[in-house]
This record gives structure tokens, sequence and C-alpha cells, in this order.
């Protein structure tokens, strides 16, 4: 190790755009398609709940591919493993653009996560590795910056290309910086040396980790469409899901080479720390997945001015987040994440007193606000989950803690759809039931005209998806208030010293 942190590559500053243009690749890639869905589930023929799952397959998948990642890593070498993994990723975002249906779209989309899930992990090892000790917390600064950025130019760079182009663009434009990225990053880093280790892979694990997560996220995704457990499928794949994480709870408890190390649920700051990271995250995740949606399907919105409206979000972390990197260690970092806390809670008030009179700069406004709090979450979290590990356990922590919240997100996108098209549908039943030929004061209303009719129904329809988005935003607004407080139940960490390492990471 000692060696690989003393290589210098011979053109530092191309070294290092490249390995953040990997980065930011993959966080686009988690945000570019939310605006687009309303037109890929237009074209392919599949309601917006259906379409949803462009989102959840990537999401899980680069999930499950995270806690194998470190095995690889150990295997092949960082480098190879981050060329690789940039390789696939190339070649499924081509599959994913040349897509003629839905099942092919979500299967490409699957891959594309798992070939994903490498990319920001070696980013930090290689990161780290070619900066000096004394210039590294810049060098990870940077790639949060990177992380930062991808929420802004993802649903504006994905609004224009499908709004201007069409939807397979948001996948096509992998193709050239992917291809660059791979050719700088094998001529700087070629010479890297590498000690390959030949540790186990915990198989029986992997296997039940896949299995059970994803037949749990399949559940989620197919329960509202099968009527959830009137469904023998859904009833059989939820016997079977519960089944294998059981097992694989078990299992990991007592391997001598956990996949997962679940064993760091026992220490109480990692514990809070990430159960408190994976809720706020899923929050966040449900409110920008919802937006860009609403804005399209009920307020006329086009795809670029949905990303445009949902992008000021990521302009205050841009700037704050170096500043919270150089002064983090001297602020107690349970008052900043009970601070995003709240602050993201006040965005979802002001959602939940939107109507359909509302304006773009009130929706932007909000956004930008919200920036505030995402910038006040990650960073704090992530210090106080960390903070009271040290060598090894620092790296399994910030995968595991990882894995859990790509995982939350991936729920959190199924669950989130399921809401808000349910609670539609019971808003248009309440709203529609006295609307109809045999009531006489509708009747005097159309004068009998059914198509007047029609046209009342479609009002409706619009009133109940903005009845359910305010339901929802209410719903996160108290989630986020309740979770504030949880913060405090971690213990006072010395925040200059483990910390400080480990948020790094």
């Amino acid at each position: 190790m000692s060696q690989q942190q003393g290589f210098q590559p011979r053109n530092l500053a191309l070294c290092t755009f490249a390995i953040s243009l990997g980065v930011f690749m993959q966080v686009l890639d988690s945000t570019i398609a939310n605006v687009s869905l309303p037109t890929i589930s237009g074209n392919m023929g599949v309601s917006l709940n259906q379409g949803t799952w462009v989102i959840t397959s990537f999401t899980v998948a680069n999930a499950i591919g995270l806690p194998i990642t470190a095995w690889l890593s150990r295997r092949v070498g960082e480098v190879r493993l981050y060329v690789w993994a940039l390789a696939c990723f190339i070649l499924t975002s081509f599959l994913c653009g040349a897509s003629s249906s839905i099942e092919e779209l979500v299967l490409f989309r699957a891959l594309q996560g798992l070939a994903a899930a490498p990319l920001f992990p070696m980013s930090q090892v290689l990161m780290m590795s070619i900066f000096p000790p004394q210039r590294r917390a810049m060098a990870l600064s940077l790639l949060g910056m990177v992380a930062v950025v991808g929420p802004i130019v993802g649903p504006i760079l994905g609004g224009w290309l499908t709004y201007d182009y069409s939807w397979p663009w948001i996948f096509f434009i992998n193709i050239p910086i992917g291809i660059f990225t791979i050719m700088v990053v094998r001529s700087q880093l070629k010479e890297r040396p590498h000690a390959p280790s030949h540790s186990r892979l915990d198989v029986i694990g992997f296997t039940a980790l896949t299995l059970g997560v994803g037949v749990l996220q399949l559940v989620l995704d197919k329960g509202n469409d099968l009527d959830w457990f009137s469904n023998p499928w859904i009833i059989g794949g939820s016997i079977f899901a519960a089944i294998a994480l059981v097992f694989l709870v078990i299992w990991e408890l007592t391997d001598d080479h956990p996949i997962i190390n679940l064993r760091l649920f026992a220490n109480r700051n990692f514990c809070i720390g990430t159960t408190l990271l994976t809720l706020g995250y899923a929050g966040f995740f449900a409110i920008n997945l919802i937006l860009p949606q609403w804005l399209q399907s009920q307020m006329d919105y086009t795809s670029v001015w949905a990303g445009l409206a949902a992008a000021p979000m990521g302009v205050i972390p841009l700037f704050m987040s170096p500043v919270l990197g150089r002064i983090g260690t001297r602020i107690d970092m349970r008052k900043l994440g009970a601070g995003a806390f709240l602050v993201i809670s006040l965005t979802c008030l002001l959602r939940s007193h939107f109507n359909m009179e509302v304006d773009f700069p009130h929706v932007a406004a909000v956004q930008f606000l919200m920036g505030l709090g995402v910038s006040l979450f990650f960073m704090p979290l992530t210090t106080i989950l960390l903070s009271d590990l040290s060598g090894p356990a620092i790296a399994d922590a910030a995968s595991l803690s990882t894995f859990v919240r790509t995982l939350g997100a991936s729920f959190s996108s199924s669950l989130t759809t399921w809401y808000w098209a349910h609670n539609a549908s019971i808003h248009h039943a309440n709203l529609s039931e006295q609307v109809n030929p045999y009531n006489p004061l509708a009747s005097a209303y159309t004068g009998g005209d059914g198509s007047a009719l029609l046209s009342i129904n479609g009002i409706i329809t619009q009133q109940s998806y903005m009845m359910s988005a305010l339901d929802l935003f209410t719903l996160l607004m108290w989630m986020f208030v309740l979770l504030a407080p949880l913060v405090f139940l971690t213990t006072r960490p010395p925040f200059g010293g483990k910390a400080s390492g480990g948020a790094a990471h």
C-alpha cells in the first residue's frame, strides 16, 4: 500500500480530471433519467409507475454490486477494476439507449448499475493514492464537489437531450466521456503497482444478498400492478425474500470472511448514523423523483423546464462542501445533521402548500433552499457514523453504509411512486363520486354532454395527483422533523481525531 500511495502519475491534473469524470458519470446517471421518465414511459407505452423501474433497477443493482467491489479490487487491482467498470458502463449505456422495450431498458439499466458500483469507491482509493497526505482532504473535497454537480447538471442535461433530441441520448452521452476517461486513466496509472490478494469470496452470502434484495425489489415494483397480497406471486416473493434476508443476516454474522460486515451495527454511532443517513437519503430521493414527474405530467412542464426547476438544489452544496470540509472538525456534527433535517423539512412544508397556480420561480426557490439542507446532510452524518472506527473497519463501514443508503433509495423509488399513484386514485374517487350523468347538478353544468364530463374528469385527475403530491410532502415533512432529534442519540465523538480521517470515505 505504501508503494501505491507514493506513486505519482505523469500529469496529476489530467489524471485527477479523468478520475473525477468517472464519478461524474455515475452521479449523472443516478439523476439524469428522472426528468425523462414521462417521455420514456410514453414512448414505451407503459405507465409512470412502470417507468420508475428504470430508476429502481439501476439503484438496486448498484447497491448489490457495492459489497463485492472491495474483493474485486484486491483480486485485480484498483486501476484495472476502475477501467473494466468504465468499459462495462459504456457498453451498457449503449444498450440502454438502443433498447426498444421497457423490459430491455430495465435489464440493461440493472447491468449499468452493476457496472457503476465500483466507480465511486475506486475513485476515492485512486485519488488517495496519487495525492500526498497533506493534499488528500482537498482531493476528496473535489470528488465531493463533482458528486454535488451531478444533481445540478443531471436534470438540465437530461431535460435538454430528451426535449431537443431524444431520450436515448441521455445514455449515449456516456460513450465519448467514458472512452476519454479510460484512455487517460490507463495511460496515467498503468505503472501503478498492485500486489494481488487471493482472499476467498463469500459466494453464499453474495448469492443470498442478490436473491433477497432482488426479489424484494421486484415485489415492491410489481405490488401495485398485481394488487399486493391478494396475488400469490407477491405472497410467494415476499416469503422468499424474507427467508433469503434472514439467512443472509445469520450467515454474515457467523462467517469468517463476510461480504458485508454486519457486526459494525454493534457500534452505536455507526448504527444510528447509518440509519439516519439511509432514511434521510430515501426522503431526499423521493422528493427528487416525484417533483419532475409532477411538473411534467400535471403542470405541463417540458423536460427542460422540469430540469431547470429541480437543478437549483445543487447550487449551495457546490460552494458549501469545501467550506464544511475545512471547518468541520471544529463543529458538533450532530447540530449540523439536525439542522439539515429541519431545513429539508421546511422545504417539504413549503411544497405541501403548492397548488396548480404555483409558478416556476417559487418551485426553483424551494429547491434552492433545499440545497442548504443537502450541504449539511452528507458530510456530517458520514463523519458521525465513522467517528468511532479506525483502521480496516473504516473502509468496511464506508462500504456498508453506502450499500444500505443506495438500497434505501431504491426501495424509496418504488414505495414513493406507489404512494403517489395509490393516493391519487383515492382522491379521484372521492372527488368524482358525485360527477356523473345521473347527478342533476352535474348534468345541468355539462348540459348532458359526455365530452364535458370527460373534461371534468381530466381536471379531477389533475387535482387528485396534486393532492397526492401534497400528502407525500406533508408525510416527508414529519419524517424529517422526527429524524432531527435522533441525531443526538449518537455519542459526542472526537471530531478532530478518528472522524477526520474517516470522513474522507
